[in-house]
């Protein structure tokens, strides 16, 4: 019988957990304790929750170690922390309510009641408890008696060419029992039904063409010998085993994500626990584009999770609930609930007092933005052309429209060509609201508490205009310290729409940076005719403000790069803008053929004397090459489209000298990218034509494309050289993040001139130190390495990624100073 053991009281990402049983033997082969299970589970947090968070989680638990009884648990117990997520989900004849996994708490407190097993579905869940569409496919390769790992290899190398011509790049994941998973990411616009129709033929398909391998069906059939492809993971009822999530077997394996390469391998075999970590520090996690690399547009309700209770009506026998007005109505005649996802409930709805809002974003025949506020059992709303104004000087219009029902809260999705409203519609931001005062048809005064886009107070007034406008409205953004007592939304000039006496400038917003909005990494599958193509210029970005006849220029991470070039200053004269304009653009250095080069521009950066930077400007010109504006004419235009910001851009900017606004292609990838060989660039960047300016956040609304692999690295010591390069600077020692601190990549010594080294001779010896900062170093890398605070970025091109997690041919490119350390990530 275990003893009980010694237990712990601990704080985890602010909530305290009791610890008990730490020196339970939880699995006796291997002797493998319950203060082990918790220290795996809090050393891979961080790569398992991506791919459990937001989904139910089921458990398996050993409570006695892997040799006792198991109990399989889906409804969450009462004994759970009450901080723990969770939903509801309503099944033919009961409910259940289940955790979810988001955090290393929920994590922990799963470990210590000896959940080893945690097992999820491919969905998600909403905003509110909906069950989003599956964002992922999982295909189960399971083992007959008498074949193993091998056989489930050569089925995973037969499925990969398939997924490849349907536009999906499988991972594989050595489930830690007997088989494989195969995972593949999906854009969340198909049902769960359909992905698991889709799967089932392939499992049949495949079956065909190889009958004595694969056998599509479990049933009665002779499995010996064969492979078992299980599709029906992919049912929204189904759950696979979590990945890096253990196993309740004889020894603690491990649902591992592997290479292909790995795969490959004739010493292929189910991983433990121990093993897990020194492969993710050293070649990061194979899934994680799968389940976090790309936001996957969210489905809407599934038939079969929908909440399908009643409420409760009326039974004080006066005929009030029957006599209430159908507020549904006007909704319900505009859809037809065979044809579109919206919900369509058939029943008038209930009176309500819950605050709750969503503004959700429409990309229908022209965009705009549907602002919704819980009122009296609907939704009340209203359409935003404009979307909700970040500037209290300026009001927007809000144009009513019918009342929506509360389910309407959480829906996401594709309303269907032809059907009321077709277009795509996501939650742009959702919570709650406290209410300060409701006129109905006259004025709303609430304060939101936004999930997405935290708090702020905002102000709905009727224009009062009559002749076809009654649906007409202004939404004004309250200022910060409007008091929530003054009671009067319509004082000042809340509904003069932001006009200003005194001037241009009278009153005028002041003009800060926008932190700069980010492209991800893709390729030409992630676009289409739809969008916009830019050049990749080789530079450094800059967020111009231009205001009283000047400019200054911020780095993407603050810096201000305004001292090292002054004759940019001509921005001033060439915006026409009256209030000033906050700008996006690359700063570039140009070679005598008016190719950038990104080497030339390093000998601008980090200048401020005005003497060093007229000596360096003398022999690397650069320009300012401008691509978006996020400020202009007195208005933000962050919620504007990309091609509305674009007019707004070639309008207000004289292009002339070092000043530049380049051609954009519009929906010519191929033409793009033969421009961006012929000019030596980068690539280009494909930017959606109706997407926003999400400022500060990465987004797939831009996706760049490059024509060489480039990786940013830590400079964490050098190595001395030899031959001509005795006594200097022979090699950088490169690092990038990881878990733990910086994790050894390789060494560049190519790719610079002679006199870069001899400078950063100085440099270095005043930034060292005695101790390597980096993980994983080479003994023979180490042998005569000098150490140094890694506290500056650079840049290489390399050909790949070695297995060993090194960067093969490194060549150095440059600085970086735009970059900080923390900033650094692996681009795989």
């Amino acid at each position: 019988m275990a003893t009980k053991g010694r237990g712990e009281r601990v704080q985890v990402g602010g909530h305290t957990l009791q610890l008990t049983n730490l020196d339970k033997v939880l699995y006796p082969a291997t002797g493998t304790t319950k203060a082990d299970v918790l220290g795996y589970y809090a050393a891979v947090a961080e790569w398992m929750l991506p791919h459990v968070e937001g989904r139910p989680a089921t458990r398996k638990r050993w409570v006695d170690g892997v040799g006792g009884e198991v109990f399989f648990e889906k409804n969450l117990p009462d004994s759970a922390p009450e901080w723990v997520a969770r939903h509801e989900i309503e099944h033919k004849d009961h409910v259940n309510v289940y955790p979810m996994v988001n955090d290393l708490a929920t994590l922990t407190w799963l470990a210590q009641v000896a959940a080893l097993e945690v097992h999820v579905p491919q969905w998600r869940f909403g905003p509110r408890g909906a069950q989003r569409n599956p964002d992922r496919l999982v295909l189960d390769l399971d083992p007959g008696e008498g074949v193993g790992l091998a056989e489930c290899v050569e089925v995973a190398q037969l499925l990969r060419p398939l997924l490849d011509g349907m536009g999906l790049e499988l991972v594989p994941v050595t489930s830690g029992s007997k088989g494989v998973h195969l995972y593949a990411r999906l854009d969340g616009n198909q049902t769960s039904a359909q992905v698991s129709d889709v799967a089932h033929e392939l499992a049949r398909a495949v079956e065909a063409d190889h009958p004595d391998l694969v056998l599509s069906t479990m049933g009665k059939a002779d499995r010996r010998g064969k492979v078992l492809l299980d599709w029906s993971q992919n049912n929204g009822a189904k759950t696979t085993v979590a990945p890096y999530s253990l196993r309740g077997r004889e020894r603690p394996t491990v649902a591992m994500p592997r290479t292909w390469r790995e795969l490959a391998s004739p010493s292929l075999r189910q991983l433990e626990h121990t093993e897990v970590l020194a492969r993710l520090r050293r070649r990061g996690d194979p899934l994680a584009d799968v389940s976090s690399g790309t936001p996957v547009p969210p489905g809407e309700l599934g038939d079969d999770m929908r909440n399908t209770e009643s409420p409760e009506h009326d039974s004080s026998g006066d005929g009030e609930a029957r006599q209430r007005r159908d507020r549904l109505e006007v909704y319900r005649s505009k859809r037809d609930p065979a044809k579109t996802r919206e919900p369509v409930p058939a029943d008038a709805p209930p009176t309500s007092d819950g605050q709750s809002f969503v503004i959700q974003e429409h990309h229908a025949s022209r965009l705009h933005w549907d602002f919704r506020l819980e009122h009296d059992g609907v939704l009340v709303s209203w359409a935003l052309p404009k979307g909700e104004p970040d500037d209290p000087a300026h009001n927007h219009l809000a144009v009513q429209t019918e009342d929506h029902p509360l389910e309407y809260g959480t829906f996401e999705g594709t309303i269907a060509e032809g059907e009321y409203g077709a277009g795509e519609v996501t939650i742009w931001d959702s919570g709650t609201y406290d209410l300060e005062k409701w006129r109905d048809g006259k004025e709303v005064i609430a304060v939101l508490h936004g999930e997405q886009r935290g708090e702020r107070r905002i102000a709905l007034i009727h224009t009062g205009h009559g002749g076809g406008s009654e649906k007409n409205w202004l939404i004004h953004r309250m200022k910060d310290d409007g008091g929530a007592g003054s009671g009067d939304a319509t004082s000042g000039d809340a509904r003069s729409g932001g006009a200003r006496s005194g001037g241009a400038d009278a009153g005028a917003p002041r003009l800060d940076p926008v932190a700069p909005m980010l492209a991800s990494s893709g390729d030409e599958h992630d676009v289409d005719d739809d969008w916009a193509y830019e050049m990749k210029w080789d530079g450094i970005r800059a967020v111009a403000v231009v205001r009283d006849g000047s400019v200054t220029f911020t780095s993407r991470n603050g810096h201000d790069l305004t001292p090292a070039y002054p004759e940019l200053q001509v921005l001033a004269e060439q915006v026409t803008s009256d209030g000033g304009a906050v700008l996006d653009g690359e700063i570039v250095a140009v070679d005598e053929s008016g190719r950038p080069d990104f080497g030339l521009l390093q000998t601008r950066m980090g200048l401020t004397r005005p003497r060093d930077v007229e000596h360096a400007a003398a022999g690397a010109p650069v320009r300012y090459l401008l691509f978006d504006v996020m400020h202009a004419e007195g208005r933000s235009l962050v919620h504007d489209t990309y091609d509305e910001r674009r007019e707004v851009l070639e309008r207000v900017v004289a292009a002339e000298g070092p000043i530049d606004v380049p051609h954009v292609f519009d929906g010519d990838l191929e033409a793009a990218m033969r421009t961006s060989v012929r000019l030596r660039l980068e690539g280009v960047v494909a930017k959606r034509r109706d997407a926003t300016y999400v400022a500060g956040r990465r987004s797939r609304s831009w996706i760049k494309m490059k024509h060489h692999r480039s990786q940013e690295v830590v400079i964490a010591g050098w190595r001395p050289g030899g031959g001509r390069r005795a006594g200097g600077v022979g090699s950088l020692l490169m690092g990038v993040p990881g878990d733990d601190g910086l994790v050894y990549v390789g060494r560049v010594g190519t790719g610079f001139r002679d006199r870069d080294l001899e400078a950063l001779l100085a440099e270095f010896e005043a930034a060292e130190r005695a101790t390597s900062p980096l993980r994983d170093v080479p003994a023979a890398d180490a042998r005569d390495a000098r150490w140094v605070t890694p506290s500056r970025v650079g840049e290489v091109s390399f050909a790949e990624w070695t297995s060993t997690g090194r960067l093969r041919q490194p060549s150095w490119r440059g600085w970086r100073p735009d970059k900080s350390p923390d900033e650094v990530v692996r681009e795989d």
